[in-house]
């Protein structure tokens, strides 16, 4: 029994102690841009409320003359967008103008890469790139993981991300290739065959990796040109391994048959697809398989390479891409936005929207594959839109890149998870 002295103290005591498991008023911001993209479409006039990291509420000004007590951020000439989101990325790899890939992989120590990858990620996400699928470490083991997990942590600036670790290639297909087949040297993936698919599948899985990149094909033809890896089986057998554990699986593929193959496999994407045919798109589109063209990946390739863009002719390789991505438009596949950044500089990740674009898409769709698309296809359901109770994943950029889609590039305002991470003059 408590003394009737102590009552009055007792009681002040219980009464802090609920304060002090009482939830904090959530901080509340109002966004206050020209104009915002909400995913879909663009919107006039309308402002976005953010609480506690995530979307409260958004629509016209007129409708949030109660909203005085959220701090009120000023964006004018802006449009606001959903947190872009990069699809095809190697936050491991740099440019292979400065370091060629095979040196890259043999020669590069993985704490330097990772290093690398550090800054790769703050660039990243200072570009408006919010989320970022990474597509393989290209010889750095599960670096991306431990990646993934030091933004999370918050021990270094990053977008959110998706990762692939090794990725899976067939035996004697990959490189680093050149050497005497006396010496067995580190390959940028992981070789795998027959019933070991499954068991390399599930070891990756246990490693951390939220989505299986497979190799339906690579340059291991007898001229050294692209030839399927893998039969329909063997890829059938991945995929199944990955879904049962709620995974997707990411197929590189270029020819027409590997692509049929990983279709029938029932991938979620196909990244390059160069030498599509309208058969195959009219079977991605059936079966809901959507393609990342990577446009940036074999512009910059091929510039490095010597052509001089704007005063050379096109080469062959590009004439053939617009033919194929023209292909896709009339198809009607699901195209993301994914450029294979790393093969050119992380945070230029908006010259792949640049290249949709000039390839034939509407900006407007550019700017929907780069959020809405992105997210639905890629299964972020919490992002990709800007709709009350999903993620603030926000970039603010001037001018309206529904018209001209190079206003990514000038960035105003980032915000990751309600946090302004970039803010134009600070």
């Amino acid at each position: 029994m408590v003394p009737r002295n102590l009552l009055p103290v007792l009681g002040t005591v219980l009464l802090l102690a609920a304060a002090a498991l009482r939830p904090a008023a959530a901080q509340s911001t109002l966004l206050v841009p020209d104009r915002v993209f909400d995913g879909l479409r663009m919107h006039d006039g309308w402002v976005v409320l953010v609480e506690g990291g995530r979307i409260a509420a958004v629509g016209p000004a007129a409708g949030f003359a109660g909203a005085g007590a959220a701090t009120r951020v000023e964006l004018p000439g802006t449009t606001l967008l959903p947190g872009l989101i990069e699809g095809h990325s190697h936050l491991l790899l740099h440019p292979y103008d400065e370091t060629p890939w095979n040196d890259q992989v043999l020669k590069e120590s993985r704490a330097e890469r990772v290093a690398r990858a550090t800054v790769h990620a703050r660039r990243t996400l200072e570009a408006g790139f919010t989320t970022v699928r990474d597509l393989g470490t290209e010889g750095a083991a599960y670096d991306d993981v431990g990646l993934k997990q030091a933004v999370e942590r918050g021990v270094i600036p990053g977008p959110r991300m998706a990762v692939a670790g090794r990725a899976i290639v067939a035996t004697g297909s990959y490189g680093p290739k050149g050497f005497s087949p006396d010496f067995d040297v580190p390959l940028g993936a992981e070789p795998a065959d027959g019933v070991d698919l499954v068991r390399v599948t599930r070891d990756q899985i246990g490693r951390g990796v939220d989505v299986v990149k497979v190799y339906a094909d690579y340059r291991w033809g007898p001229s050294g040109e692209a030839a399927p890896t893998f039969s329909e089986e063997e890829l059938r057998a991945i995929v199944e391994t990955a879904a049962s554990s709620g995974r997707p699986v990411a197929a590189h593929a270029s020819t027409p048959e590997a692509m049929r193959r990983a279709v029938a496999a029932g991938v979620r994407t196909i990244e390059h697809g160069d030498e599509a045919t309208p058969e195959t798109f009219a079977r991605m589109r059936d079966a809901g398989v959507a393609w990342f063209p990577t446009l940036a990946a074999g512009d910059a390739i091929l510039q490095y390479g010597g052509w001089k863009k704007g005063v050379d002719p096109e080469p062959e390789r590009i004439v053939r891409k617009r033919r194929t991505f023209a292909l896709a438009l009339a198809a009607g596949v699901t195209i993301g936005m994914g450029g294979d950044v790393g093969v050119y500089d992380h945070g230029d990740n908006a010259v792949e929207m640049e290249l949709m674009v000039d390839y034939g898409m509407a900006p407007i769709d550019v700017l929907r594959a780069a959020t809405s698309v992105n997210a639905e296809v890629l299964g972020f359901r919490d992002r990709g839109r800007i709709e009350p109770g999903l993620l603030a994943d926000l970039v603010a950029v001037r001018g309206r890149p529904d018209e001209r889609i190079g206003a990514v590039r000038d960035v105003v305002l980032v915000m990751k998870g309600g946090d302004v991470v970039r803010r134009a003059g600070e």
